[in-house]
């Protein structure tokens, strides 16, 4: 039997008003937690405290060599790292975040000790530059688990990773002067990501929170691992600017393989991090 005309648009409008408010009274019970933010945009920068060992030699261990960035080649120990970081949701429990940091080291030094790279050897007493830049950039889907003031975060993803690293000097090879010479790496890879997070909200000015994130990949011409993890509070003495203090810990582990050697990277970085927090 079909219906008359005004009488299915009157069932019709009646049905539309329904499906409104049972969307209108789901939104409203369905906010994120107050742990977390619509967008959430991150700047600022990292204090960290810098260990870095370089290492390179030829596969069948005929030579190799290694030096330590600060111990050998002078470099400052502190290390001024530029950060940011983007997170914003789909919905109330899932959504996308985004991270960048980069380490750019570049120092002169007569050494006080004989070292070898590559190759070629540096006598002590002998001036070389060294040079690194490190650049970490990651995107993760993430999930969060909870609605009160406590929420857990897993995230998926994966991350691109950018070395170049080097030596240059006075040198030789196999005791024999060669003048100038210098070895160098450089190559970048992606990588899968893990993220693991939580987030606490004391009220609606002081929240606290953990994150972890590791990356590792296997084979290709340069593999290895990179872990970050930080811990941190947040304070907003305003609704949408805040600052944010952390201290976070990373770990990079590098492999590269090259025509002629094998090349590694191992750097530590921890210490204090500050930011300007914006949130919408």
């Amino acid at each position: 039997m079909t219906l008359p005309v005004p009488r299915r648009r009157r069932r019709l409008g009646r049905i539309t008003v329904f499906v409104f408010f049972a969307l209108a009274s789901g939104s409203s019970l369905a906010q994120p937690s107050p742990a977390l933010d619509r967008v959430s945009i991150w700047l600022g920068g990292y204090d960290a405290h810098a260990d870095t060992r370089l290492d390179a030699g030829d596969r069948s261990g005929q030579y190799s060599g290694d030096f330590n960035l600060e111990r050998d080649l002078g470099f400052s120990k502190r290390k001024g790292v530029s950060r940011a970081r983007l997170d914003f949701l789909i919905g109330d429990s899932q959504g996308f975040s985004l991270d960048y940091y980069s380490v750019n080291r570049t120092r002169s030094k007569s050494l006080s000790r004989d070292i070898s790279y590559a190759g070629n050897d540096y006598s002590a007493m002998a001036t070389v530059r060294g040079k690194l830049n490190f650049d970490f950039g990651s995107a993760a889907y993430r999930w969060w688990f909870g609605r009160g003031n406590d929420v857990f975060g897993l995230g998926l993803g994966g991350a691109y990773y950018r070395v170049h690293a080097g030596i240059s000097g006075e040198a030789s090879v196999n005791g024999t002067p060669v003048g100038q010479a210098s070895s160098s790496t450089s190559d970048g890879a992606w990588a899968p990501m893990l993220q693991l997070g939580w987030r606490h909200a004391f009220n609606e000015q002081w929240r606290m929170y953990v994150d972890a994130a590791g990356v590792k990949k296997n084979g290709g011409r340069l593999n290895g691992h990179v872990v970050n993890a930080a811990l941190g509070v947040e304070w907003f003495p305003w609704q949408n600017v805040g600052l944010g203090a952390e201290y976070g810990y990373s770990r990079v582990v590098l492999h590269q393989r090259k025509h002629n050697y094998d090349a590694n990277l191992d750097m530590k970085l921890d210490g204090p991090s500050l930011f300007v927090r914006f949130r919408f």
